[in-house]
């Protein structure tokens, strides 16, 4: 893949969530990131979805950068496989680490953490803080309801750009491949 994006950061939960296919699809997604030559930063975390997607780059020999602060070292068993595992002192170092050694995000099933880091992505963005695309994996429509609600805010006037612009949802990891930011020359 030709592109001028070298890594992603990926958001989704601790926790394994209720259908299996959300571990399918971490895994899935962290062996796509890496077959397509992608840095994947994340939270650093082992278990659930983080530890998935960590595991699938690391088993097809892609690079993982996990940031952590300190308090959740123990809370989300830091995952001590990784290229680098970078502690640091507090949640908001964390996202704004994240945010900044990332060229995009992807955005995976989870829970209030990732809404959390998926809406300030889309805030810094509208406040040109920076300006990161979005990669929503939407797994058997685990995103439907919220990305309904995004549809609505926007027509009802809440929102100050068209969300969209700088959102792709997908539905399985490897359509990544062929999204048409990743592959401009």
């Amino acid at each position: 893949m030709q592109s001028e994006y070298q890594s992603a950061v990926v958001f989704c939960g601790s926790k394994e969530g209720s259908n299996p296919v959300f571990m399918q699809h971490a895994t899935q997604m962290g062996e796509t990131l890496a077959h397509a030559g992608l840095k994947l930063i994340y939270g650093g975390g082992n278990k659930g979805l983080m530890g998935a997607v960590a595991n699938g780059a690391l088993t097809k020999n892609g690079q993982v950068i996990g940031i952590i602060p300190q308090q959740l070292v123990d809370w989300e068993h830091a995952h001590y496989g990784l290229t680098e595992l970078i502690v640091v002192d507090n949640m908001h170092n964390r996202k704004r680490a994240l945010y900044e050694m990332a060229d995009f995000a992807i955005i995976l099933p989870g829970g209030n953490g990732t809404l959390d880091e998926l809406f300030e992505l889309l805030t810094w963005n509208t406040l040109q803080l920076h300006h990161k695309k979005v990669v929503i994996l939407n797994t058997e429509g685990f995103y439907n309801a919220l990305l309904t609600h995004m549809q609505t805010m926007q027509q009802q006037g809440f929102l100050y750009e068209n969300w969209q612009q700088d959102v792709l949802v997908i539905t399985h990891p490897k359509e990544l491949i062929n999204a048409a930011f990743l592959n401009k020359n």
